[in-house]
C-alpha cells in the first residue's frame, strides 16, 4: 500500500463512520475514548451525503429521536428536512462532547486481524465467542487522511462498524454489450452524484431537460418531485420513472383516521406477526391469526387506492402492503408527487428489462423513451463497501447463503471475533435501533452479561431469516419492523432491564414504542 507507516497508534476501541449509528455507539462506549474515523469533514452519514434539496425525514420526529435528548418541539406533527435532522444530530453530538472522539477526513482503507482466529471447540464444532475486549490488538485498521496516499495504521482490540448499507458505493444495472450508458449521448448519473448537486446545479441538471428517473423507492421519487418543481412552466419537460418493481407509498400516518401506528407498532399489533423462536403453540396461533392480518394489509390497501390515484397511473402494486412494511420499503410521499403528475410534469413506465439507445432508453418491447438526462436511482452496495475493506476469511462469511448478514441482536457477526455491526438492520425507527443495540452492545464490552455461543448465536440468525422469508419477498434488506418490540424485549431481558417499559398495561398493549421508552431512568421500571 503506497506511503504506508510503520508506527502503529494504539487504542482499546475504533469506530469506523460518523453518521447516525457511529454516534450512537460513540456515546455508549465514551467511557472507553473511542476513536471514530469519519470519511468527510461532517457527521451525518447519509443525511448529510446523499440527501437531496427536497429530503425529509420518513417518521415523526418522537420516533427518531436520542432517548436522552429530545427534540426541540417533538410533537410537530410535519416531517424534518434533513438539514433540521443534520442540526439535532450536530446539537447532540455537542451537548454530550462527542466531537472530541471523531477524526474527520479519515478514511478506512483496509483492515487487518492479527488476534486469534480459533473459534470452535476440541470437537471443531463453533464454540464460544469469548470477550470483546482481548486485552491486546486484535484488528489493524489502515487510514487515509485528507485524501492523502500515506497511510497511518491503528491499532483496536475491538472495532464498531457503522457504515451503513447506504451512500458509497452505488449499485448500477448491467447492461448488454453496446447497450450500456457508453452509447447514451446524453448524461447518466446516479443518484448519488445526484446528491452532491447543489440547488443552482439541480437547476442547470433539470430545467428544461427531457429526464428519466430509474426506480420506485424513495431516493427516485424525490428526484422524480425536483424535476417537476424545475420544469414548471411551458418550456418544461415531463420526468418520466421508469419502474420495474412497485412499491406502496404511503401520504401520511393516517389510515381512514386511524393513526398508522395502531396497526404495527404497538404490542398487540405486533402480537398477530410471528417472531423468532416463537414456539409450536405461537406459530400455530400465528397461523390461526393470518385473516386477521390479511385484513389489516388489506383495510390499509383500500385507503392508499382511495387516496391516492394508483390505478389510474397503473401503480397499484400485486403484493400485499405488509410485504412492504416487513421489509422497510414503505415510502413517504412528497405532497406534490400526484398532483405534479396530474399535470403531466411526472409520467410512469413500467418495464423489466431496458437499455440505452443513443437518444435515451429502450424497452423490452420495442418502445423508445427519448431523454437528456437519465438518474439512476437503483440503490447502493453496502455489502461491498464491507467487503472491499475486510480480509479474509471474514470477506466470505460477512453475507449468509440465503444473502442477508447474519448479525446476532443485530450487532454481533459470530464468525467475526472482536467486531460488532451498527446500522445494518433497518425498523420504522432506525435511530432508536441504532441506539438501543449500542446501549446492549456497550454493556457487553463492560462484560455486564455474556454472549451465547457461536452456534446459538447462529440458530438464532437462522431464525430470524426464517421469519423475514415467511413474511415478505424481500428479506434480504434485513427488516425487523414487524417483530421490532419483541427484539427490543429480547435486548432489555439480556441487559438486566424489564421488557415491558410503559407505565400501565393498557399503554403497555396500545401505545407505540420509540426511544423515549428505553431512556437509562426507566430500566428499572
Amino acid at each position: 500500500m503506497a506511503g504506508q507507516q510503520n508506527h502503529v497508534i494504539s487504542s482499546r476501541i475504533g469506530i469506523i463512520g460518523g453518521g447516525i449509528s457511529g454516534i450512537a455507539a460513540a456515546k455508549q462506549l465514551s467511557s472507553y475514548n473511542p476513536v471514530v474515523f469519519e470519511a468527510t469533514d461532517s457527521i451525518g452519514g447519509v443525511w448529510k451525503h446523499c440527501s437531496y434539496n427536497s429530503t425529509k425525514l420518513q417518521s415523526l420526529r418522537c420516533d427518531y429521536e436520542f432517548s436522552d435528548y429530545p427534540w426541540p418541539e417533538r410533537d410537530n406533527s410535519s416531517f424534518p428536512s434533513h438539514t433540521q435532522i443534520l442540526d439535532y444530530l450536530h446539537s447532540y453530538a455537542t451537548y454530550f462532547d462527542l466531537l472530541k472522539f471523531v477524526r474527520f477526513n479519515s478514511k478506512v482503507v483496509e483492515l487487518r486481524f492479527v488476534g486469534d482466529r480459533d473459534a470452535t471447540d476440541a470437537d471443531g464444532r463453533p464454540g464460544e465467542y469469548g470477550s470483546l475486549l482481548a486485552g491486546r490488538p486484535v484488528w489493524e485498521v489502515a487510514v487515509q487522511t485528507n485524501q492523502s496516499q500515506d497511510v497511518q495504521w491503528y491499532s483496536f482490540e475491538f472495532v464498531v462498524v457503522c457504515i451503513g448499507k447506504y451512500g458509497d458505493i452505488p449499485k448500477m444495472p448491467a447492461f448488454p454489450r453496446n447497450k450500456g450508458p457508453e452509447i447514451f449521448q446524453g448524461q447518466v448519473l446516479h443518484s448519488l452524484d445526484y446528491s452532491k448537486l447543489d440547488q443552482e446545479g439541480v437547476t442547470n441538471l433539470l430545467k428544461g431537460k427531457r429526464v428519466a428517473v430509474v426506480g420506485y423507492k424513495k431516493s427516485a421519487i424525490d428526484v422524480a418531485a425536483e424535476c417537476a418543481e424545475a420544469n414548471q412552466g411551458p418550456e418544461g419537460q415531463p420526468c418520466t420513472m421508469v419502474i420495474r418493481t412497485l412499491h406502496w407509498t404511503v401520504p401520511h400516518y393516517w389510515v381512514w383516521g386511524l393513526p398508522f401506528s395502531w396497526f404495527y407498532s404497538t404490542r398487540f399489533s405486533q402480537f398477530f406477526h410471528e417472531r423468532p423462536d416463537q414456539g409450536m403453540l405461537r406459530s400455530l396461533f400465528c397461523h390461526l391469526l393470518s385473516p386477521m392480518r390479511q385484513a389489516v394489509s388489506k383495510f390499509i390497501e383500500s385507503y392508499l387506492a382511495w387516496k391516492l390515484p394508483l390505478r389510474k397511473y397503473g401503480l397499484k402494486p400485486d403484493h400485499p402492503f405488509e410485504e412492504d412494511y416487513a421489509s422497510c420499503q414503505m415510502a413517504i410521499l412528497p405532497d406534490n408527487f400526484f398532483s405534479e403528475a396530474d399535470k403531466g410534469n411526472i409520467m410512469f413506465k413500467r418495464a423489466s428489462k431496458w437499455w440505452f439507445w443513443n437518444g435515451g432508453i429502450q424497452f423490452e418491447d420495442d418502445t423508445k423513451l427519448e431523454a437528456d438526462v437519465v438518474v439512476l436511482a437503483t440503490g447502493f452496495d453496502g455489502k461491498k463497501k464491507l467487503k472491499d475493506i475486510l480480509p479474509e476469511p471474514f470477506r466470505s462469511v460477512i453475507e449468509s447463503p440465503s444473502g442477508v448478514m447474519p448479525l446476532y441482536r443485530s450487532t454481533i457477526h459470530p464468525l467475526i471475533p472482536n467486531m460488532a455491526f451498527v446500522g445494518y438492520v433497518e425498523s420504522v425507527a432506525n435511530l432508536h435501533t441504532a441506539e438501543l443495540r449500542s446501549k446492549w452492545l456497550a454493556r457487553l464490552v463492560d462484560d455486564r452479561f455474556k454472549l451465547p455461543s457461536v452456534e446459538k448465536m447462529i440458530e438464532k440468525t437462522n431464525n430470524e431469516t426464517e421469519v423475514m422469508k415467511k413474511t415478505t419477498r424481500f428479506y434480504k434488506r434485513g427488516c425487523i419492523s414487524t417483530y421490532s418490540i419483541n427484539h427490543s424485549d429480547e435486548i432489555c431481558e439480556e441487559m438486566g432491564w424489564t421488557s415491558w417499559r410503559k407505565k400501565s398495561w393498557l399503554s403497555e398493549a396500545f401505545s407505540p414504542y420509540n426511544s423515549e421508552d428505553y431512556g437509562e431512568g426507566k430500566m428499572n421500571l
